[in-house]
């Protein structure tokens, strides 16, 4: 348990990494874009050819998997929209509001994005004793541009380094506990729910992923966010294999 706990913080520590980044220096949108493009391309081949892959095998010729994916996609959906309508709209913008009323929406929207690959990062370990490489180096990546684009907000606003590295360090101990959750509290379920439990979050991350984070790294990154999505992409394809091997 307390080394799912430790490497769900090392997973979510670029959250803490972005902020004082943010707070040090000023990167450009583009900069933040193909980063952002990066980190999407690593999260499109973990969920490909680990998460999705590993669900359909544990529930063979069940429709868990199935059911799951759509579950997730429609529970983030949902939960997004509700969080829209608090008051974070385009809560991975890189052009982040520094409005103080919006930072509680903005949290509850990364904590949103944060915990179904926290959870993964869980039950991988408690299914194979061992954490997936391809999807910690992913959940890394894509934290660091959404929390340096919400530090930027709050640094506009007034907050200082101490009160902005605090909240970072909160939100990453939440994502933390949340791969300790999936470590033990599915410890008893079978594995066709287990599947569900991969495949609704591989649906979260995807619906995540369409909504959010790859428009916002196009819109920004330009036509380098195709190829640093490949990058990333490739990169996490090549850890995969290594992992296989």
């Amino acid at each position: 348990m307390i080394n799912a706990f430790l490497w769900g913080l090392l997973a979510t520590s670029s959250l803490i990494i972005g902020g004082s980044i943010a707070y040090r220096l000023s990167l450009s949108k583009r900069t933040l874009g193909v980063i952002m493009a990066f980190g999407a391309g690593t999260l499109i081949a973990a969920i490909s050819f680990e998460l999705i892959p590993e669900a359909l095998n544990l529930a063979k010729g069940t429709g868990f998997p199935g059911f799951g994916l759509f579950a997730g996609a429609l529970t983030f959906f949902l939960a997004d929209k509700l969080i829209e309508k608090l008051g974070a709209k385009d809560h991975m913008a890189i052009e982040a509001s520094s409005q103080s009323r919006l930072v509680i929406p903005m949290v509850l929207a990364i904590i949103l994005d944060g915990v179904p690959e926290s959870i993964v990062i869980g039950l991988g370990l408690f299914e194979g004793g061992k954490v997936s490489l391809a999807m910690l180096v992913a959940v890394f990546i894509s934290n660091l541009p959404e929390s340096i684009a919400g530090s930027t907000g709050m640094k506009a606003g007034g907050w200082g380094r101490g009160k902005i590295l605090i909240l970072w360090v909160t939100i990453a101990l939440v994502c933390a506990f949340a791969t300790v959750a999936g470590y033990s509290l599915f410890s008893g379920a079978s594995d066709q729910w287990l599947s569900f439990i991969q495949a609704f979050a591989g649906g979260a991350i995807l619906m995540m992923l369409a909504n959010s984070m790859m428009p916002e790294a196009f819109e920004h990154g330009g036509k380098l966010a195709g190829v640093f999505t490949v990058l990333g992409f490739a990169l996490s394809l090549t850890m995969v294999l290594l992992e296989k091997t």
